[in-house]
């Protein structure tokens, strides 16, 4: 033990940098693997939490006030209902913030999707004007309890009571109206009624939807949202966020694994004759074995605990939503097991692959066999003598042309019989570093593959990264083409006049263009669940969808769809589709699929004058404004605010890249841990091939090169790999990123084609900082070997 013990010292000084390399690799790829972990805790458990502890339905109708509701509780799997509950759509306002909302007549507190106070106290009968804002809602409009709300355009004012979590579907602007509980006196005029609920078996939600929409009939159907839905929004960008996390710690985990399998193997080559006098004065190959593998094992062990325990103690404090996942994760039940178990499980990986290369260390024979007098990789090849000048180039010069140093191929000066006139054979001599360096590099086939694949996997990450990096950057700098082409939405009071409206907003001089449009709720064929139904612009004025397939919608009953749409339906671009809004059916042909960011992409738009020639009681409810470039989205709307007199409401259309925000620090922080991992690999590349230059110095030195020319060899040998490895990394990560980022759009509704790969001048930077910067590292021991003493050099070659 007490030899093992010097030997593993004995090996951390002459390797301090590489270890310490090792331990920041180990520490950042389990930090960002706990980081993940917590996530997808944040993502799913609080919601998850609310739903359990308020009794959540798992099902919620809009109807009709005519609807009766009373035979849904005898449904087949129903085990309970909530409501109905009489309901007003309105705006309302608090210090100049507005928010549309449905106001929502309670008499009691319900027992199925019960809200859960978190400030303040439930309705008062003695208050009528009092009530409760759901969470989301009372943050936007950044009210309080005892804050008053007024009703712009009426004289009624409303008192806050108190805020409380629901599990229902979350407040959007200008997508989804927030939920106000109130007394039913607060709602004297309803324009319908909700019913909640709770089923016995969660799975058979789409049958329930279908039993009940047979029993009320479609027609008394306005809106149908279910727990799956508001569980996908409560989620939201947390979840993405833990993938991207989770993805690519494991990467890194494998790049980490594969790099320390080559520092292994090359150290073993190395130390042949260490490992042989290790052996000969009594140690087996299994303490062999155990002197490599405890050693990684201790590097990674370090590497981590330091992360484990900075996450712990840190974790909660780092600003935006990693420190409020982690405050989450740390209080759920599963947290103390999951920071046990993932810095365990990245410990065992390592431990893996360092026993696959340590076994080979036991291997080693007592007595060192001699080396074969010749490379592996064989002599130079002809292209190589070529280069070199052993033999020349044949350059077609012009007549008047001058060559220096040409010659016959005979020797002679004159140019040789069998040379085409015109065509001179011409002396092109290579530096021979630049020869020997590549030939270097490249002559043993399996180990130089080995080390161009292990380098590569890091640099392939790492090009994912950057091309997630560039997709978020196309969602802030080019949203029109990612779906996004308005930047404003504004939803008039009823009693405003359409052309007044559209007249108000073109006179903006930011304002280039005022889509009018209506969207509706339309029960999809099989009466399962609603979709948003969109008419936007006219056919003299289309809005300007963006298309990722098929063609705009330009002739009748024609439209485009989101992917989730055609998931949902299972259809595609080319077929026909009915859905039914109300009593009235809606029959389009899907002609194209559009990017679609809202309503997880369960959207079907078509023109306005469409939708009015099979429904002309529809009317133009909302305008999509399309700005000026350079215009500030919240001056325009502060400003058509001010124009309206309070008949205006105005939003900013949501961004999904907004959530993204923190993703832009996480992909920092993946490019620094791969970065680390690929200094490794790197580290370990410049070590091998100065340790086997060693045998060839003294040849180098006896025909004459310089020491100057023989650290050349070296560097070009490294920047060669290095320039091998960037460019299968390019070729590979590219494609890769650009399938993963449209896997997780088609996935999410959106869609695939929202991939956005970096640009070729961002690729060629990196990839000449990535040669340059190995050259570089391979300059200073590749110049301290080349100037070795003879003595030295005689006894590696030894």
């Amino acid at each position: 033990m007490r030899a093992t013990l010097r030997w593993a010292h004995s090996d951390l000084r002459t390797h301090r940098g590489e270890a310490l390399f090792l331990v920041l690799a180990t520490a950042g790829i389990v930090a960002s693997l706990l980081l993940a972990t917590a996530l997808f805790g944040y993502a799913t458990n609080p919601w998850q939490r609310v739903f359990t502890q308020a009794r959540g339905a798992h099902v919620w109708l809009h109807t009709d006030r005519a609807a009766d509701t009373g035979e849904l509780a005898a449904l087949d799997g129903v085990q309970s209902v909530a409501g109905p509950y009489p309901t007003a759509a309105t705006t309302v306002a608090v210090r100049g913030t507005r928010a549309s909302v449905e106001l929502r007549g309670t008499a009691e507190r319900p027992d199925v999707g019960r809200p859960l106070l978190t400030a303040g106290h439930w309705l008062d009968a003695d208050d009528p004007d009092g009530v409760v804002l759901e969470t989301r809602l009372a943050r936007a409009l950044l009210a309080q309890p005892g804050d008053t709300l007024t009703l712009p355009g009426t004289p009624r004012t409303l008192t806050v009571l108190g805020i409380a979590d629901s599990p229902e579907r979350r407040y959007r602007p200008g997508e989804q109206p927030g939920l106000v509980w109130a007394p039913p006196a607060a709602v004297p005029d309803p324009g319908g009624q909700v019913i909640g609920l709770r089923l016995a078996d969660p799975g058979e939600t789409d049958y329930a939807v279908q039993r009940a929409v047979t029993v009320l009939g479609a027609g008394a159907i306005g809106q149908v949202s279910t727990w799956e839905q508001a569980r996908a929004e409560a989620q939201g960008d947390n979840r993405l966020l833990g993938q991207v996390l989770g993805l690519f710690g494991l990467g890194a985990l494998l790049a980490a694994g594969l790099a320390v399998h080559g520092a292994i193997g090359t150290r073993i080559r190395g130390h042949l004759r260490d490992i042989s006098v290790l052996k000969a004065i009594g140690f087996t190959p299994g303490q062999v074995v155990r002197v490599f593998l405890l050693q990684h094992l201790a590097y990674a062990l370090l590497g981590a605990v330091a992360a484990a325990a900075t996450v712990q103690a840190l974790g909660s404090r780092v600003p935006g939503r990693l420190g409020d996942a982690v405050g989450v994760w740390q209080g759920l039940p599963g947290h103390t097991v999951a920071l046990f178990v993932v810095p365990a499980c990245a410990v065992l990986f390592i431990g893996a692959t360092t026993g696959l290369a340590a076994w080979r260390a036991g291997r080693v024979p007592p007595v060192p066999l001699p080396r074969p007098a010749g490379a592996q990789g064989g002599g130079l090849s002809v292209a190589a003598r070529r280069a070199l000048g052993l033999r020349m180039f044949r350059v077609p010069v012009g007549a008047r042309g001058r060559v220096r140093g040409a010659r016959g191929s005979d020797g002679a000066g004159a140019p040789g019989a069998g040379v085409s006139p015109g065509v001179r054979e011409l002396e092109v001599r290579v530096p021979p570093a630049l020869v020997l360096g590549w030939h270097r590099a490249f002559a043993r086939r399996p180990r130089s593959f080995a080390t161009v694949a292990r380098l590569t996997l890091p640099l392939l990450l790492i090009v994912v990264a950057m091309s997630a990096w560039t997709t978020i950057d196309r969602f802030h700098s080019r949203p029109e083409q990612i779906g996004l082409p308005a930047a404003l939405t504004v939803r008039a009071d009823t009693d405003a006049g359409e052309r007044g409206t559209r007249a108000l907003l073109e006179r903006d001089p930011r304002v280039a263009a005022a889509y009018p449009g209506v969207e509706v709720a339309a029960l999809v064929p099989g009466q399962t669940a609603t979709i948003a139904l969109r008419g936007l612009g006219t056919r003299e004025d289309p809005y300007p969808y963006a298309l990722a397939e098929g063609r705009r919608a330009h002739g009748p009953d024609e439209a485009v769809a989101g992917q989730g749409l055609l998931d949902l339906l299972e259809v595609e671009v080319g077929d026909w589709v009915r859905m039914t809004v109300g009593d009235r059916p809606q029959i389009l042909h899907i002609v194209g699929r559009s990017i679609e960011p809202e309503n997880a992409g369960r959207v079907i738009s078509t023109s306005l004058d469409t939708l009015q020639e099979n429904d002309p009681r529809l009317r133009p409810t909302l305008y999509q404004l399309r700005l000026a470039a350079g215009a500030d989205p919240d001056e325009v709307a502060g400003r058509l605010a001010d124009a309206g007199h309070g008949r205006l409401d105005v939003h900013a259309v949501a961004n999904p890249a907004d959530g993204l925000s923190p993703l832009r620090a996480v992909v920092l922080g993946l490019i620094a841990v791969l970065a680390l991992v690929g200094l490794i690999e790197l580290l370990t590349a410049i070590g091998g091939t100065v340790r086997e230059s060693e045998r060839d110095l003294l040849a180098l030195k006896a025909i004459g090169l310089s020491p100057r020319q023989i650290t050349g060899i070296t560097v070009t040998a490294t920047g060669c790999t290095a320039l091998a490895a960037v460019l299968l990394a390019t070729a590979l990560g590219l494609p890769l990123a650009h399938w993963l980022i449209d896997a997780q759009g088609a996935s999410s509704g959106i869609g695939a084609g929202i991939a956005q790969v970096p640009s070729p001048a961002l690729l060629v930077l990196v990839g000449a900082a990535a040669v340059v910067g190995a050259a570089a590292l391979a300059a200073v021991p590749s110049a301290r070997a080349a100037r070795r003493r003879l003595a030295d050099t005689l006894s590696a070659v030894a």
